[in-house]
C-alpha cells in the first residue's frame, strides 16, 4: 500500500487521482484549503485522511506532512497538484496578480516539497510528481506569466531529481494538455484585471478561444489518474511525462523550430568562445 500525499485535492485533478488512489487500495492524505470540501467529494475512508492545507503556509504544509506520517507512518508519493491560472498579456498582469500567481504555483510547491523531503530521506525512498502544463514546456500568447510558473516548476523538477536520486528518491514533472476539468472556469482561472486592447489579435484570440474550448477539451481526466497510478507504479519513472496527444503534439512542434533555428544561428552561436588554443 503507497500512502499518497495530494495538494489541491478538493476537485479537478487532485481528487480525481486522490479517488483512483483510494480504488487501487492505497491510502491518501487529501490536503485542501477545506477540508471538508474533500470529504464532501470523496466521501470518508478509513485510508483517506483529509487535512488543512493553504499551500502559501510553510508552517501548514509542516503540520499536514507531519500529520500524514503520524496516521500512515510514511508518504510515498508526493503530488503537487495545486495552483491555478493567469490568462491575459504580460503587459496586463500587474504585479500583484503576478506574486499571487507565484506565491501558489511555484511558492507553494516549493514550500509543500521542503515540508515532505526529510521524511522520504528518512525513508530513503520517494517519488515527488509535480504537475506542470503544457504551457511549461512552451509558450503560448495570453499565458505567458501563467507558463512561466510552470517553466518554474520544469527546472525545479530538474534539479530536483538529479539531487534527490541518490537518496532513493524519484522526482517527475506532469505535463497536461488540455484536459476537460473545470480549469477554465472562474474557480480556477483568473483573468487579468486589466485589458488592452492592442493585444487583441493574439491575446484576445486566446480569450476567445478558452471560453470557446471550456469543457470542450480533448483530455479524458479520468484517464490522466489512471496514468498517475502507473507512472506511482514504475520501478524507473521518467523525469518527464507529456499527458494529452496535444502536449505531445506541441513538444514535437517546438523541437523542431528549436532544432531549425539553431541550425540557422549555430555559427553564431558558437562564435562567442575563445579560439582554440588562447591562453
Amino acid at each position: 500500500m503507497r500512502v499518497w500525499f495530494i495538494t489541491g485535492a478538493s476537485r479537478g485533478f487532485g481528487a480525481l487521482i486522490a479517488a483512483e488512489a483510494l480504488a487501487q487500495g492505497d491510502a491518501v492524505v487529501a490536503t485542501a484549503r477545506d477540508p471538508n470540501a474533500v470529504t464532501a467529494r470523496l466521501g470518508t475512508h478509513e485510508r483517506l485522511l483529509a487535512t488543512r492545507l493553504d499551500v502559501t503556509s510553510e508552517t501548514e504544509a509542516h503540520e499536514a506532512a507531519g500529520q500524514a506520517v503520524k496516521k500512515f507512518g510514511r508518504i510515498d508519493v508526493l503530488v503537487n497538484n495545486a495552483g491555478y491560472g493567469l490568462l491575459g498579456a504580460i503587459e496586463e498582469a500587474s504585479a500583484k496578480e503576478v506574486e499571487r500567481l507565484y506565491a501558489t504555483n511555484v511558492f507553494g510547491l516549493l514550500g509543500v516539497t521542503r515540508a515532505v523531503l526529510p521524511h522520504m530521506r528518512r525513508q530513503g525512498s520517494g517519488h515527488i510528481m509535480n504537475v506542470s502544463s503544457v504551457g511549461g514546456y512552451a509558450g503560448f500568447p495570453g499565458w505567458g506569466v501563467y507558463g512561466s510558473t510552470k517553466f518554474a516548476v520544469e527546472g525545479i523538477s530538474e534539479a530536483l531529481a538529479a539531487e534527490v536520486a541518490p537518496l532513493g528518491i524519484h522526482v517527475t514533472v506532469v505535463e497536461p494538455g488540455f484536459f476537460r476539468t473545470d480549469f477554465l472556469d472562474d474557480n480556477s482561472l483568473v483573468r487579468t484585471a486589466l485589458e488592452i486592447g492592442d493585444y487583441h489579435a493574439t491575446v484576445g484570440k486566446t480569450r476567445g478561444h478558452a471560453a470557446d474550448v471550456n469543457h470542450a477539451q480533448p483530455g479524458d481526466p479520468s484517464k490522466l489518474a489512471k496514468a498517475f497510478m502507473q507512472l506511482a507504479a514504475a520501478k524507473t519513472p521518467p523525469v518527464r511525462l507529456p499527458l494529452g496527444s496535444d502536449t505531445v503534439a506541441r513538444i514535437e512542434s517546438k523541437h523542431a523550430f528549436v532544432e531549425k533555428e539553431l541550425a540557422a544561428w549555430r555559427d553564431v552561436a558558437t562564435s562567442t568562445d575563445f579560439a582554440k588554443g588562447t591562453a
